[in-house]
């Protein structure tokens, strides 16, 4: 089996040397950059994984996360932002790019493994699935992620998780219409159809208790300015 091959963007140089001789250590091939400038100058498509520090230079880590997933060639790779900013708002952000998960500084080698390990697991499994999500028995189920639709019942890696009314409705229709995106005009008709006068903010409300609620797996919804938002593919 191939090794996995990982990038470190991080313009604390001691900071990348640490992890990159920790990382070896655990089997991964591994490779440092002290700046987005610098990473953006290698093959990225080579890599299986990218640990992103946002506050770099004159491209930041947000930017350079950007660029990568609106590159057809790198829109699929891993991303972990490492990053010492640690408001829930920053963390949302990072997330809406498409990051996979959000580790905040200060952070322990042993945490940054287990986050890159469990990332590149599910990546595993996404492909071996081959990005589809299986319709049985009423229930709708995305790796770890299992929505039964009769028992109105949400497990997460086998836990359940308890979501309201809404957000259960929210999440389901989400699924129900993975790899497009939705917008509120048709999320509202559908899950708040009963309701006789609901805001816009609401739906940003409930979607931010689903990620959440659901753990890494709140990285799969995604949000696109001005549309709406969806249930990746």
């Amino acid at each position: 089996m191939a090794t996995n091959r990982i990038l470190i963007v991080d313009d604390e140089e001691t900071l990348c040397e640490v992890l990159k001789l920790n990382l070896e250590n655990e089997g991964f091939d591994v490779d440092t950059a002290f700046s987005a400038e610098q990473a953006l100058g290698y093959n990225l498509k080579e890599y299986s994984l990218i640990l992103l520090d946002i506050m770099m230079g004159e491209i930041s880590g947000i930017k350079m996360a950007k660029m990568l997933k609106a590159d057809v060639a790198t829109a699929d790779i891993p991303i972990i932002f490492c990053t010492a900013r640690d408001t829930e708002d920053d963390m949302v952000m990072g997330l809406n790019l498409g990051a996979d998960d959000y580790i905040m500084k200060p952070y322990t080698v042993r945490n940054v493994i287990a986050r890159v390990k469990s990332v590149l697991r599910r990546t595993a499994i996404h492909k071996n699935n081959n990005n589809t999500p299986t319709e049985k028995t009423n229930q709708f189920v995305v790796d770890g992620l299992c929505l039964d639709l009769e028992f109105k019942r949400c497990t997460v890696d086998g836990e359940e998780v308890k979501l309201a009314r809404k957000e259960f409705e929210l999440l389901a229709y989400l699924v129900s219409h993975r790899g497009k995106i939705c917008s509120r005009e048709q999320i509202l008709s559908r899950v708040w159809s009963d309701e006789v006068v609901v805001l816009d903010r609401t739906i940003d409300v409930n979607i931010t208790r689903l990620r959440s609620k659901i753990g890494a797996y709140g990285s799969y919804i995604v949000t696109r300015s001005g549309f709406g938002y969806g249930f990746r593919d």
